[in-house]
């Protein structure tokens, strides 16, 4: 693992994070949308400029594949790290007293469970060398 990879990875993360939390309040609060799918937007809103700053930033390097096929592998890995993501958070919350009665902690583990599924998942599948 390179991890100055993993830490470009990251920083799109962090930008995907922005845009998803930008989209989400958008929907909620100026479009009026039910918390369900203004989240279903934010949430391929943030994975689709993810996949585009790991496209064009963290794996530049990485031979391209036809835009439309990579997005969809990027869409399939980013539903795998979600199942992470979710299932680190509901396992702590369920099973640590801690994490209950502070479930940012659980959210946090989630997150770095998911990010580490999608980078491990985005360089050998999505960006991968050939």
């Amino acid at each position: 693992m390179s991890f100055r990879r993993f830490g470009k990875f990251a920083v799109v993360g962090a930008v995907s994070f922005g845009v998803d939390a930008a989209v989400l309040m958008t929907g909620l609060k100026l479009l009026q949308l039910d918390p369900y799918t203004a989240r279903a937007i934010s949430f391929v809103m943030a994975m689709s400029a993810s996949w585009a700053g790991n496209r064009l930033f963290t794996f530049r390097d990485r031979p391209r594949a036809p835009p439309g096929r990579q997005w969809l592998a990027f869409a399939v890995i980013s539903l795998g790290g979600l199942v992470f993501n979710y299932g680190t958070y509901a396992v702590l919350v369920t099973w640590v007293p801690l994490a209950l009665k502070y479930p940012v902690l659980a959210a946090a583990a989630g997150t770095l469970a998911g990010m580490f599924f999608n980078f491990f998942g985005s360089s050998a599948f999505v960006f991968r060398k050939t």
